[in-house]
């Protein structure tokens, strides 16, 4: 007799952690649900994979749906799935993490979201769910690529100092970096130009600097070590 095997059942869900620099600081982008379970609650935006959508169109489509953000490269960066992680059901999430120039997106809340808004990555309300674990995850994942690529630039505008530079490493990367060094190693890598601008109002010597993106995809062409 042939045994008929019944697959477990799962639902599988992403997760998107969006990074954005704000006002000198950086910050992750949260909705509050307006829906059950956890209502009321902050979260990453999330939300199910349909049945005929890649996992990665679901991030995309879930994080248009929910803040209104389009045209993201967001980068997987785990898989959860832990058997408790949600109180209805058993639900695997994959995460997603991107970076982005908030001043660039303009934040509309819908579906299960009641709201959108930034946080300080420093000053996190409690999430619903394991979201905490999922940021933190991220976070480290993020502080990890920074020794490897140039992803801290998506974070900034196309215009910035080399203090707002310095600052987001520190921030991310939670510890204070030497000024005269962090500059020397910058000026040996030679990806920034430097413009004959500086910032509006800001004090003397605020010169402004752009990414040379060109310059550096000769570089990594090269074997070039990006790590500060």
């Amino acid at each position: 007799m042939k045994l008929q095997y019944q697959p477990p059942i799962a639902s599988i869900t992403v997760d998107c952690v969006l990074f954005g620099f704000i006002e000198g600081q950086v910050h992750v982008l949260l909705i509050k649900r307006g829906s059950e379970p956890e209502i009321g609650k902050w979260a990453l935006p999330g939300g199910f994979i349909e049945q005929k959508e890649s996992i990665t169109e679901a991030a995309s489509r879930v994080l248009e749906l929910l803040t209104g953000i389009t045209g993201v490269y967001m980068e997987q960066f785990h898989t959860f799935g832990e058997t408790e992680r949600h109180p209805l059901a058993r639900v695997v999430t994959v995460g997603y993490y991107a970076l982005i120039d908030a001043a660039h997106h303009n934040l509309k809340p819908s579906w299960h979201a009641e709201e959108t808004a930034w946080f300080d990555i420093s000053k996190m309300p409690k999430l619903a769910f394991d979201h905490k674990a999922i940021f933190q995850l991220a976070l480290k994942t993020l502080q990890k690529e920074l020794n490897i690529s140039p992803i801290i630039f998506e974070l900034l505008p196309t215009k910035f100092t080399l203090s707002d530079l310095q600052n987001v490493f520190e921030i991310i990367l939670g510890r204070t970096m030497d000024r005269r060094n962090f500059r020397r190693r910058l000026k040996t890598m030679d990806i920034l130009i430097e413009l004959d601008e500086v910032r509006p109002g800001a004090h003397v010597g605020a010169t402004l600097f752009k990414f040379d993106k060109k310059k550096y995809k000769t570089l990594q062409a090269e074997g070039f070590d990006f790590s500060l």
